[in-house]
């Protein structure tokens, strides 16, 4: 009996999306430059030519293991767009980059410590997502110098913040409420009042 074309594409993806998962943890545990395709293929148990068949250089699998999260960040920027104001702007980045690092854990962290991957980022054509066009909206209700320093402490503290073991003391709903306290007095927002 042979496999449907249906079952081989559910069984190829399922392999790409154990192939990203396996690749960002062993990126964040030995990092990008100390990660070899045998090392992927050996962690899943898979040969090395079934890596290939779905990426050729460990260059590609980071620019798959980003691309979800240069995506979610451009819905959050066409949602936080969307506001009327320069303040429900910077509310509605908040909280999307909120949720974006909380979601993102693994990622941010890859990306804060590792010096192999930056360079690779700023190849990626969507890297000005990740931290210009967020730091405008949190920016845009602020005077002009302070807004731009106040968005990118925004940023890069929530970000570090969500990604350090010591944030694992809270769980995600605790950790989330307080990184929205802390971006909101950093950003001079007050908190929406809820009906």
């Amino acid at each position: 009996m042979t496999a449907s074309p249906l079952s081989e594409t559910v069984a190829t993806e399922s392999t790409r999306v154990r192939l990203l998962d396996t690749a960002l943890e062993l990126f964040c545990h030995r990092g990008f430059a100390g990660t070899s395709l045998q090392m992927i293929a050996d962690q899943l148990g898979i040969t090395k030519a079934a890596v290939y068949h779905h990426f050729k250089t460990r260059d590609e699998i980071l620019a798959a293991v980003i691309r979800p999260a240069v995506e979610d960040v451009a819905a959050v920027l066409a949602a936080a767009s969307a506001q009327r104001t320069p303040t429900a702007r910077a509310e509605r980045m908040l909280v999307g980059w909120v949720d974006l690092a909380l979601r993102h854990r693994s990622l941010i962290a890859l990306l804060q410590v590792d010096p192999g991957v930056k360079p690779l980022l700023k190849d990626q054509e969507n890297a000005s997502i990740l931290l210009e066009q967020p730091c405008g909206l949190l920016a845009g209700h602020l005077p002009r110098g302070q807004g731009g320093i106040s968005a990118q402490v925004a940023l890069f503290g929530i970000a570090a913040a969500a990604s350090k073991p010591t944030a694992r003391d809270l769980d995600d709903t605790e950790l989330r409420e307080v990184l929205l306290d802390v971006g909101r007095r950093v950003l001079g927002l007050r908190r929406p009042r809820t009906t």
